[in-house]
């Protein structure tokens, strides 16, 4: 059976650079099925879904549903949902966690300055180990749901750290997705050991360029020049580069990346067309989805 993921894996398409961009998630504990727009289909009241995305939409915060990995029938609610709230800029993150009896309680939150990085004192601060969400919505991409249930229910069986499947991470055709907390950090066709590999060097304070699509707090050129720096230098310790981006016209960037310890790149990138063409996700027609290319990286 042919699928996106396999496509792209055969046409040995790039993870860098790929990750959704968002300087915030909040993610609502939400059980039972989900549609392919989850917010609004699911168990979770619609117009309380439809409010939550108008109210984040041009804030920088990502609204998307989370439960444990398992069996998904109709199921009774619990009596309350867990929240987790996450600034993923590198070098300004953090995750914040609390729960809602009713989840209308979250149009309370002041949504643009949760996308600035000021969490207001919402909850209290997420501890221990990584938080793992893997992308499991069979019913937005099948890729997600034979890929991702399986990964899910595995690192969650092994105990490596918190797992969570979650409804939407972009990307269908890198399946198995993950994006990992606290730093932000979206990883790509993943296995069982990747994913641990993965787990364990969050835990440490370390980035696995070899599966990762980028940080969400960065757009997609900085992603593509963050991942560039990383690979000439070996660089996988997090939150030790920052970055400023700039665009020159034309589909190309320069950005100007920093090390804490003073060392500086200017690296430039340069917006393509992935060819030949390749469904974007299963079902959908071929087609060519944008890339970031590195066209050169100098030291300063």
């Amino acid at each position: 059976m042919s699928t996106c993921a396999t496509a792209s894996r055969e046409l040995s398409e790039p993870l860098a650079a790929t990750a959704a961009t968002a300087a915030t998630w909040l993610l609502l504990e939400q059980n039972g099925p989900w549609g392919a727009k989850a917010a609004t289909e699911s168990h979770l009241d619609s117009a309380v879904g439809r409010a939550l995305e108008a109210a984040a939409a041009g804030t920088g915060v990502r609204v998307a549903l989370i439960r444990r990995p398992g069996r998904h029938a109709d199921c009774l609610e619990a009596a309350r949902h867990e929240v987790i709230v996450a600034h993923t800029v590198p070098g300004r993150g953090w995750v914040r966690r609390g729960s809602v009896a009713d989840p209308a309680e979250l149009l309370g939150l002041d949504f643009g300055a949760l996308g600035g990085g000021e969490h207001g004192g919402y909850g209290a601060e997420h501890v221990g180990g990584p938080v793992a969400l893997v992308c499991t919505n069979g019913r937005r991409d099948r890729c997600c749901a034979l890929l991702g249930r399986p990964l899910a229910a595995e690192l969650a069986a092994a105990g490596h750290s918190e797992v969570w499947e979650v409804t939407h991470l972009g990307g269908h055709r890198f399946s198995p997705t993950m994006l990992v907390l606290p730093y932000g950090y979206a990883y790509g066709r993943l296995t069982p050991e990747s994913a641990k590999e993965v787990l364990a060097a969050t835990a440490s304070g370390h980035v696995v360029p070899e599966w990762s699509r980028g940080c969400s707090g960065w757009e997609r050129p900085g992603q593509a020049a963050e991942h560039a720096v990383r690979l000439a230098t070996g660089e996988t310790g997090v939150d030790v580069l920052t970055l400023v981006q700039e665009s020159v016209g034309g589909g190309r960037w320069l950005v100007a990346v920093r090390h804490r310890d003073g060392r500086a790149w200017e690296v430039e990138v340069v917006e393509a067309a992935s060819e030949p063409p390749r469904p974007e996700s299963c079902g959908k027609a071929a087609a060519t989805p944008s890339r970031m290319d590195v066209a050169a990286l100098r030291a300063r």
